[in-house]
């Protein structure tokens, strides 16, 4: 099993700090937030948590570009991958979005992946010149420029939301940027099983991530896509402590398991953070290698 580090509850200042020490302790990866910004109002409700704790957390956190945050990590580490999860993609151009992900990966040595989702905040769609009621569609649309796009070859695609003609994009990684789907609602799912490289779960307890991974597989069985050795379940339990907790994430189909060491309160220091990465590296990363 491999070990995602999620850095929602950490400062933006102490990113490469983290990234190194992180890389240092055996973690396969790490993930941070996308927020582009706090709507004073809303329309929405968050389906993962209590809204008005979510909305406290936003507007109190600072949140870099993850092109830029995953850029600045990587430029000091040299074998972690890194993506945000998950990114707005629906609501970002998907040819400029597609440019700078082929950028990062060539610069980082391919240690970029995307993980993508809808944002739940109409705000985000509204604000931004985009249809909130076409989301679905445009994801999908925009996952099918981004493959394109990056491939190296010439490309063009038209719909009632998209039209450009041939085009090449210069460098491209050799390898596909990996596309994770993030979601829990059965859409997101398929769309998981349908087109993604992988799903990403937000968090969640293991029983309700073990019939989710359940819906899924059986959406990846409809698709056609079931046979995919490499597709990627990153699986975000809670309660997840010991090794025994994170075998038993495995069994149930888990490929990345995604941790918060320090736990989910902002009043923890940096060398304090620093500490609860090494120390779920020995505790835990080493006695599942």
């Amino acid at each position: 099993m491999r070990f995602i580090l999620q850095l929602g509850f950490a400062r933006h200042p102490d990113y490469p700090q983290i990234a190194q020490a992180a890389e240092a302790a055996g973690f396969s990866a790490i993930s941070m937030p996308d927020s582009l910004f706090f709507p004073r109002n809303t329309q929405s409700e968050y389906p993962y948590a209590d809204t008005a704790m979510v909305r406290e957390y936003i507007e109190s956190t600072g949140f870099i570009e993850p092109m830029v945050a995953m850029a600045w990590m990587a430029a000091v580490t040299t074998r972690l991958r890194f993506y945000p999860g998950v990114l707005k993609v629906p609501v970002r151009q998907p040819l400029v979005l597609a440019k700078a992900l082929s950028s990062l990966a060539v610069l980082s040595g391919e240690r970029i992946m995307l993980g993508a989702g809808l944002s739940p905040w109409r705000e985000d769609f509204s604000y931004n010149g985009v249809d909130f009621t076409r989301r679905g569609r445009l994801m999908d649309e925009c996952i099918a420029i981004l493959r394109g796009a990056m491939s190296g070859k010439y490309f063009e695609y038209h719909s009632d939301n998209y039209q450009f003609g041939p085009l090449k994009m210069n460098p491209v990684p050799a390898r596909p940027v990996p596309i994770l789907i993030g979601g829990h609602s059965q859409p997101a799912l398929a769309r998981a099983a349908r087109l993604g490289d992988g799903w990403i779960s937000a968090n969640t307890d293991f029983a309700t991530l073990g019939s989710m991974i359940g819906d899924l597989q059986g959406q990846r069985r409809a698709a056609g896509t079931h046979g995919r050795a490499d597709f990627q379940i990153h699986g975000f339990d809670m309660a997840a402590r010991s090794p025994a907790d994170f075998r038993r994430l495995g069994e149930i189909g888990v490929t990345d398991a995604c941790v918060a060491p320090w736990g989910m309160d902002p009043r923890i220091t940096l060398p304090e953070q620093l500490q609860a990465i090494r120390r779920f590296g020995d505790e835990v990363i080493a006695a599942c290698a």
